[in-house]
């Protein structure tokens, strides 16, 4: 087995949609970024990379690249489970916390994960999506940006699979 971590943030701004773990929010800001800013998928995706000592996803999606300008972070996603399946492994488990003052994620989350499992190829038992706010504090407390953390354990592949 091995653990990764990830961490990633993005600044909230007017004209942009609010898109979580694949998920569009209703909101009046939303997450800018060179892809569709996703913070909570591209943390999941650096804490898989960063188990299978590959660098990040600035390394692999650089923002540098037109190919990756408004990119769908649950392709993007997908293709990192592809390297991770291609290395040996599979998702043991992720627990990620999304922080953000705005809005409310809960009613979100079931699909949320339902998306993550999904593009991980795992069950969703295996994925845990948790949100909370910074009572006010810091940049994300004050509505400037939101982040995630995530974790995960990944594990040698089954054989059958």
């Amino acid at each position: 087995m091995r653990i990764g971590h990830g961490y990633d943030v993005h600044r909230l701004v007017k004209e942009r949609r609010l898109i979580l773990g694949g998920v569009d929010i209703p909101y009046e800001k939303g997450l800018l970024g060179h892809s569709d800013a996703d913070v909570l998928l591209h943390a999941i995706m650096d804490s898989i990379l960063g188990a299978l000592a590959l660098g990040d996803i600035g390394k692999l999606f650089p923002d540098s690249s037109d190919e990756f300008l408004g990119a769908d972070s649950l392709v993007l996603t997908t293709r990192v489970a592809s390297i991770m399946k291609d290395n040996g492994y599979q998702i043991g488990n992720v627990d990620a916390t999304v922080i953000a003052q705005a809005p409310k994620l809960r009613p979100y989350i079931d699909e949320m994960r339902k998306n993550i499992a999904s593009a991980l190829g795992c069950n969703i038992t295996d994925i845990s999506v948790k949100a909370t706010t910074e009572e006010k504090m810091g940049f994300t407390g004050s509505g400037d940006g939101i982040s995630a953390h995530a974790v995960c354990i990944i594990k040698k592949r089954d054989i059958e699979q």
